[in-house]
């Protein structure tokens, strides 16, 4: 196992050629420092520094030492400014998935104001009526309608939405009004990705739901 202690230390004595300007540029102690340097040398088992009451030089496996610490802080670097530029201008690709109807009209218009501000960022997005699996199919986000399931997913509500039982004049001619919820057993529905409609019914005691068992 790899270990980092005194690494930064060494960089700075290194670099500085000072215990006391190496401190005060990691805002520690010079003390601090040399117990870092001091254990450093005794884990690899090698002199790293020469010292004298007036200056410090890095020795031979020191020197190679640096380099290759120096190539290591120089990737930790980089590797924490690419994570904070993709904070700061979103990049990559985002996979996504709506309602299709939903989608169209909501969804796909801010999609693509929002590709047009980050022309670096690749959205992907399904519209399908289907639930699909966001961990298995690989999908970043998705809106959904109607109550969620229990999941471990974050969610936030977006908006809300009313339905309506509507029918047309030639219809209601022909097969006559149902004036109960019961009667629309008997009456031709036309349903979506569920095989039933459900209607908030008050009983003065609760709010139940109302589940025709047979809709054509």
């Amino acid at each position: 196992m790899y270990h980092w202690e005194g690494v930064n230390e060494f960089v700075a004595v290194a670099e500085t050629e000072s215990f006391t300007r190496a401190a005060k540029r990691l805002g520690v102690s010079t003390a601090q420092v040399s117990r870092q340097v001091s254990a450093l040398e005794a884990r690899l088992a090698t002199r790293l520094f020469y010292r004298t009451t007036r200056r410090v030089s890095v020795t031979e496996a020191g020197q190679i030492f640096y380099q290759h610490c120096r190539q290591v802080l120089d990737a930790l670097e980089q590797a924490e400014r690419s994570i904070t530029n993709m904070q700061l201008v979103p990049r990559g690709r985002l996979r996504l998935t709506a309602p299709v109807t939903y989608g169209e009209k909501s969804i796909a218009p801010l999609v693509n104001d929002f590709v047009l501000r980050y022309p670096e960022l690749d959205v992907d997005i399904k519209l399908t009526n289907q639930t699909l699996d966001l961990v298995a199919e690989g999908y970043d986000l998705a809106v959904r309608m109607g109550k969620l399931e229990d999941s471990s997913l974050m969610a936030r509500r977006l908006a809300s939405r009313t339905l309506y039982v509507c029918a047309s004049p030639d219809y209601l001619a022909t097969h006559g009004t149902p004036h109960s919820l019961s009667e629309l057993a008997n009456h031709n529905c036309l349903l979506g990705n569920l095989d039933y409609w459900r209607f908030p019914r008050w009983d003065y005691r609760s709010l139940t739901v109302m589940q025709p068992q047979s809709l054509a």
